[in-house]
């Protein structure tokens, strides 16, 4: 499995206007909305169901990094995207850090395997600080999306 295949290009934001972890998820749901991937008559409940899960346990998971993630029944396919804060979020991470790149994933409930490869595959990444570090300095959609398939076809090349 891929980046590109669930991160939707569409629905990337390099430059999140929001100041607070829930604007940010708010504002990431609705970027999957408005790129016609996510029914907006259920934005508001998938941002909420996201939320109540970060208040259960953040997904700040330290190094300016936080990935929400849920599993929804309204979600058919897996969809997410990237929202990336200049000025940081307060995510409660693990090492009391701002989140300046949030990953967002949602997932359908009915196959955990493929929700568990894609997280699997977004932390191999963000594992490696040249990742985190191009995606934190991408000033604009072509950057982040550049970088998503020059992870891709890292991630090919080291299967072969």
């Amino acid at each position: 499995m891929k980046l590109s295949d669930f991160m939707v290009v569409d629905a990337i934001i390099p430059d999140l206007q929001s100041d607070t972890r829930d604007d940010a998820i708010r504002e990431l749901v609705e970027s999957l909305s408005n790129a016609g991937v996510l029914d907006s008559s259920k934005t508001d409940e998938i941002a909420i169901k996201i939320i109540e899960r970060e208040n259960q346990g953040s997904t700040g998971i330290g190094k300016g990094i936080a990935v929400p993630h849920i599993k929804h029944p309204d979600i058919k396919e897996m969809i997410g995207t990237i929202g990336c804060s200049q000025q940081g979020l307060d995510f409660s991470s693990l090492d009391k850090s701002p989140v300046y790149s949030v990953l967002l994933l949602l997932s359908p409930p009915d196959n955990p395997d493929k929700h568990l490869e894609a997280m699997e595959n977004i932390f191999s990444h963000l594992q490696k600080e040249m990742f985190r570090k191009f995606l934190r300095q991408a000033e604009n959609k072509e950057a982040i999306v550049d970088l998503i398939q020059e992870a891709d076809e890292s991630q090919q090349d080291s299967n072969i």
